[in-house]
């Protein structure tokens, strides 16, 4: 492992941390478990299968929002010279994505201070992997019963490398909107927006999901997510798309 991945690792590991050391008390802790189909466009094109694990936590001086995301899939590929068939196996998607915020509470209600740190490695995108480190100003605008609508934003680093090897790190501003809103009892949509404005690359990610419970801890998901980068090889395609529907089991 580089050194700038064993510190995006050490950044992270800390996030994830912060939650069991800060509080004692009180653990409010949601987490819900998804896995389903992904048709994906762009630099990955192919049906796929997908999985992941999100989680928030609610604590008294702390605010803790957790994500991990995983795409593979294989394709068997045949291919006929004069009277010889072969099939061979061809991985045609393999991405991992992995987040983490911690918000700390100020005195005045919804008002805190964060440190956010990313990783993602996507092996048919123009980047062998994408980390960002980032702290700054956190906002809850609103949060009620229907609807909650947050933002962040502050100066952090960003530690990339391209398929060609060649470092692609830069000092960012990072800007997130997060929103949700109640349909029904059982159903709900969420937003989130954040784009990483850098020297070399500006990087913008959005998720769009509409669910509805099924049963119980059940629910099903439609989402998408839409990935840019200003910065990408010719012939590559600055947006990668990935539209699914899946099924979600809330655990707690």
């Amino acid at each position: 492992m580089s050194p700038n991945k064993a510190s995006i690792a050490l950044i992270l590991c800390a996030l994830f941390a912060t939650a069991p050391s800060v509080a004692k008390e009180k653990k409010p802790l949601s987490m819900d478990g998804e896995f389903g189909l992904i048709i994906t466009t762009g630099n990955t094109e192919a049906t796929s299968l997908s999985a992941g694990v999100t989680g928030t936590q609610e604590l008294e001086d702390w605010s803790n929002e957790y994500s991990l995301a995983a795409l593979y899939k294989q394709d068997k590929v045949t291919s006929t010279t004069g009277d010889v068939t072969t099939t061979a196996t061809k991985t045609s998607a393999q991405k991992f994505f992995l987040s983490g915020q911690s918000n700390y509470k100020l005195t005045k209600e919804n008002q805190r201070l964060f440190v956010f740190g990313s990783y993602e490695d996507d092996r048919f995108s123009d980047f062998k992997y994408q980390s960002t480190v980032a702290l700054g100003w956190n906002q809850k605008l609103w949060d009620d019963a229907k609807s909650k609508f947050s933002y962040s934003v502050g100066p952090g680093y960003s530690f990339s490398q391209g398929q060609d090897g060649e470092d692609l790190n830069s000092v960012i501003v990072r800007a997130a909107l997060e929103y949700s809103h109640k349909l029904s009892d059982t159903a709900k949509i969420k937003q989130s927006l954040s784009s990483e404005f850098g020297e070399a690359n500006t990087k913008t990610r959005s998720l769009t999901s509409v669910s509805a419970t099924i049963n119980g801890a059940l629910s099903m998901k439609v989402s998408l997510k839409l990935d840019h980068n200003t910065d990408v090889d010719e012939g590559s395609d600055n947006l990668d798309t990935e539209t699914a529907v899946t099924l979600v089991y809330s655990f707690f």
